[in-house]
Protein backbone atom coordinates (compact mmCIF):
# COMPACT_ATOMS: atom_id res chain seq x y z
CA UNK A 1 0.00 0.00 0.00
CA UNK A 2 1.42 3.00 -1.21
CA UNK A 3 1.33 5.93 1.32
CA UNK A 4 1.72 9.84 0.92
CA UNK A 5 3.27 11.98 3.49
CA UNK A 6 2.81 15.25 3.67
CA UNK A 7 5.09 18.13 5.45
CA UNK A 8 5.44 22.07 5.10
CA UNK A 9 2.44 23.42 6.36
CA UNK A 10 1.42 25.63 9.40
CA UNK A 11 0.45 29.14 10.36
CA UNK A 12 1.96 32.13 8.39
CA UNK A 13 1.37 35.81 8.29
CA UNK A 14 -0.47 37.10 5.14
CA UNK A 15 2.48 37.72 3.02
CA UNK A 16 4.17 35.31 3.78
CA UNK A 17 5.75 31.54 1.99
CA UNK A 18 5.68 27.95 3.28
CA UNK A 19 6.83 25.44 1.14
CA UNK A 20 4.44 21.74 0.95
CA UNK A 21 6.40 18.55 0.57
CA UNK A 22 4.33 15.01 -0.54
CA UNK A 23 6.97 11.95 -0.54
CA UNK A 24 5.50 8.64 -1.82
CA UNK A 25 6.61 5.85 0.49
CA UNK A 26 7.52 3.72 -2.47
CA UNK A 27 7.94 4.15 -6.20
CA UNK A 28 5.11 4.74 -8.18
CA UNK A 29 5.30 3.41 -11.50
CA UNK A 30 3.08 5.15 -15.12
CA UNK A 31 2.31 8.45 -13.15
CA UNK A 32 -0.06 10.68 -14.86
CA UNK A 33 -0.19 13.48 -12.89
CA UNK A 34 0.84 14.96 -9.16
CA UNK A 35 -0.57 17.45 -7.86
CA UNK A 36 -2.14 19.55 -4.58
CA UNK A 37 -6.12 20.30 -3.91
CA UNK A 38 -7.35 22.26 -1.10
CA UNK A 39 -10.76 22.18 1.14
CA UNK A 40 -11.40 24.57 3.49
CA UNK A 41 -14.19 24.66 6.23
CA UNK A 42 -17.80 24.48 4.39
CA UNK A 43 -16.15 24.53 0.47
CA UNK A 44 -16.06 21.63 -1.54
CA UNK A 45 -12.18 20.46 -2.22
CA UNK A 46 -10.73 22.18 -5.09
CA UNK A 47 -7.90 21.36 -7.53
CA UNK A 48 -4.94 24.09 -6.55
CA UNK A 49 -1.78 22.96 -8.36
CA UNK A 50 -1.34 19.73 -11.02
CA UNK A 51 2.05 18.76 -12.88
CA UNK A 52 1.50 16.40 -15.69
CA UNK A 53 3.62 13.44 -17.33
CA UNK A 54 5.31 15.86 -19.55
CA UNK A 55 5.94 18.72 -16.95
CA UNK A 56 3.14 20.42 -18.15
CA UNK A 57 1.11 22.04 -15.23
CA UNK A 58 -2.24 23.52 -14.22
CA UNK A 59 -3.26 26.05 -11.59
CA UNK A 60 -6.32 27.46 -10.00
CA UNK A 61 -6.99 31.13 -11.15
CA UNK A 62 -6.84 32.20 -7.67
CA UNK A 63 -3.42 31.04 -7.03
CA UNK A 64 -1.67 31.70 -10.52
CA UNK A 65 1.58 34.04 -9.78
CA UNK A 66 1.83 33.55 -6.57
CA UNK A 67 2.30 28.98 -6.28
CA UNK A 68 4.55 26.71 -8.28
CA UNK A 69 4.40 23.36 -8.24
CA UNK A 70 7.46 21.02 -9.23
CA UNK A 71 8.15 17.53 -8.98
CA UNK A 72 10.91 15.32 -8.34
CA UNK A 73 10.50 11.89 -10.22
CA UNK A 74 13.60 10.13 -8.69
CA UNK A 75 12.27 10.58 -4.86
CA UNK A 76 8.56 10.34 -6.19
CA UNK A 77 8.03 14.04 -4.46
CA UNK A 78 6.27 16.62 -5.36
CA UNK A 79 6.46 20.32 -4.27
CA UNK A 80 3.98 23.20 -3.95
CA UNK A 81 5.80 26.87 -3.13
CA UNK A 82 3.51 29.41 -2.25
CA UNK A 83 4.15 32.47 -1.91
CA UNK A 84 2.40 35.86 -1.24
CA UNK A 85 -0.24 34.03 1.06
CA UNK A 86 -3.49 35.70 1.38
CA UNK A 87 -6.15 34.42 4.27
CA UNK A 88 -8.36 32.93 1.74
CA UNK A 89 -5.45 30.53 1.31
CA UNK A 90 -6.27 29.25 4.82
CA UNK A 91 -7.31 25.18 3.83
CA UNK A 92 -6.57 21.63 4.43
CA UNK A 93 -4.18 20.55 1.62
CA UNK A 94 -3.59 17.19 0.31
CA UNK A 95 -1.43 16.01 -2.26
CA UNK A 96 -2.52 13.61 -4.50
CA UNK A 97 -0.63 11.66 -7.56
CA UNK A 98 -2.86 9.99 -10.23
CA UNK A 99 -0.94 6.90 -11.78
CA UNK A 100 -2.35 3.83 -14.41
CA UNK A 101 -2.66 1.53 -11.12
CA UNK A 102 -4.02 3.71 -9.05
CA UNK A 103 -5.32 7.02 -7.37
CA UNK A 104 -3.28 8.12 -4.37
CA UNK A 105 -3.90 11.03 -1.25
CA UNK A 106 -2.11 12.17 1.03
CA UNK A 107 -3.53 12.66 4.63
CA UNK A 108 -3.65 16.62 4.45
CA UNK A 109 -1.55 19.33 6.31
CA UNK A 110 -3.47 22.96 7.74
CA UNK A 111 -2.10 25.83 5.80
CA UNK A 112 -3.53 28.57 7.94
CA UNK A 113 -2.88 32.30 7.28
CA UNK A 114 -3.42 34.56 9.62
CA UNK A 115 -1.94 37.88 11.34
Amino acid sequence: QVQLVESGGGLVQPGGSLRLSCAASRTIFSINAMGWYRQAPGKQRELVARIRSGYSTDYADSVKGRFTISRDNAKNTVYLQMNSLKPEDTAVYYCNIRAVLGDYWGQGTQVTVSS
